[in-house]
């Protein structure tokens, strides 16, 4: 049987590594997240991004949070506010992956599945940044669980790799 909560030996874990390889990870699958959501849209055009209404709810105008790169106006506030908690969730993940392997269940793609219905199917609803899951088309969803996947699979196998490297053991 498999046991979830199965727990690695204490001299085993590298939690100062696996911060600073949170933060690494965090910021690279931000820009995958973002990739996707490109490809794939998360949201009806007339629903605002969550990031960018965490921003408007903190009564911060995000339409002066910009640049122009490549003859365009890039708006980072909202970049950023995602960046951010790409980074804090990869750090949880990534801290909790050295107590708890089992997170890591298919190369981290069980924990983005979570993540993915944890956010959205009870988070974000509750902070009223987005509607429930049962409100949501089927294209959001679908957008959102794959990209959290993916995001989430690059994290597991940067960690890896970053582990390795830094620790000089089998991550």
């Amino acid at each position: 049987m498999l046991n979830i909560f199965e727990t690695t030996a204490k001299k085993e874990r590298k939690f100062v590594s696996a911060f600073f390889i949170g933060i690494i990870t965090g910021i690279i699958s931000a820009f995958i997240k973002s990739g996707t959501e490109d490809i794939l849209p998360p949201r009806t055009p007339d629903r605002i991004a969550p990031p960018v209404k965490v921003l408007d709810d903190l009564g911060i105008d995000w339409h002066n949070l910009a640049y122009h790169y490549s003859d365009q106006i890039v708006y980072w506030g909202g970049n950023v506010v995602h960046i951010l908690f790409s980074v804090a969730a990869a750090v949880f993940y990534c801290m909790f992956a050295e107590i708890f392997p089992r997170i890591k269940l298919l190369q981290g793609i069980i924990f983005g599945l979570f993540f993915a219905v944890a956010c959205h199917g009870i988070i974000l609803p509750a902070l009223n940044l987005s509607p429930g899951l049962s409100h949501l088309p089927f294209d959001e969803v679908l957008s959102e669980i794959l990209g959290t996947c993916l995001w989430a699979w690059s994290i597991e196998l940067l960690r890896i790799s970053l582990r390795q490297k830094f620790t000089r053991t089998k991550a």
